[in-house]
């Protein structure tokens, strides 16, 4: 099984805070990949590490054999959400996946059309992303990330806000993209995110990240 990103003994701190430690791990082709967690233990500033968003004080980290910030500044071919993603407020969210479409101009209108449908999100819909609820939002983050096809995402608390029903739709989505064999890392604080998705389970816990499950240990539990 082909290593997609290679985290290599990566230190990060922030002032006399020592949020990552020596964190060394190799995330595998087509897999699903849960970190769990408290808040402030390192996950979004690992994720942040493999976009390219933080440079490590220490170490390295390469996306698909190229390292970041070095080779490249952000590991192509992927989508993400880490944190609150942010859209312009007046417009709807047809037309700011449009506008984030046209910037790598790899996908139309039809492309974003069917995007919005899978998460759930009606793409002739005229209201603002203003007035959007906060599960919509989080619908329309989603749509963002994938919309163009990546092979990796990267998903930081993609279920925020999002109601029962909304949490069992983006689930069977997650999972019909892990089967066209797409590598996937996301959080959640939600124990049955991480049960019903990943294949490997990793835990974060005093800047140190160690495997705690793989779905073969799960099943045979």
């Amino acid at each position: 099984m082909r290593t997609v990103i290679s985290v290599t003994d990566v230190s990060v701190s922030f002032g006399e805070e020592q949020v990552l430690k020596h964190v060394s791990f190799e995330f595998k082709e087509g897999l699903i990949y849960g970190i769990v967690g408290n808040n402030g233990s390192g996950k979004t500033v690992l994720m942040k590490c493999i976009c390219g968003f933080l440079i490590p004080d220490s170490g390295q980290i390469t996306v698909n054999y190229k390292r970041i910030g070095k080779d490249i500044d952000f590991p192509e071919d992927t989508g993400l959400i880490i944190e609150t993603p942010g859209f312009l407020p007046n417009m709807t969210g047809y037309k700011n996946l449009e506008i984030l479409a046209s910037l790598r101009r790899k996908i139309g209108k039809d492309a974003i059309e069917r995007t919005l449908q899978k998460v759930g999100l009606d793409p002739k819909l005229k209201k603002t992303v203003a007035k959007y609820s906060l599960g919509m939002r989080q619908r329309l983050g989603i749509a963002q990330a994938i919309m163009e096809d990546p092979s990796l995402l990267i998903l930081d608390e993609p279920f925020n806000g999002l109601d029962k029903k909304g949490v069992a739709q983006m689930h069977q989505l997650i999972l019909e993209l892990r089967s066209q064999n797409k590598t996937i890392i996301l959080s959640s604080h939600g124990q049955n995110d991480i049960d019903v998705l990943c294949d490997v389970v990793c835990e974060m816990d005093g800047g140190m990240l160690r495997c705690v499950r793989t779905r073969r240990q799960q099943e045979m539990a």
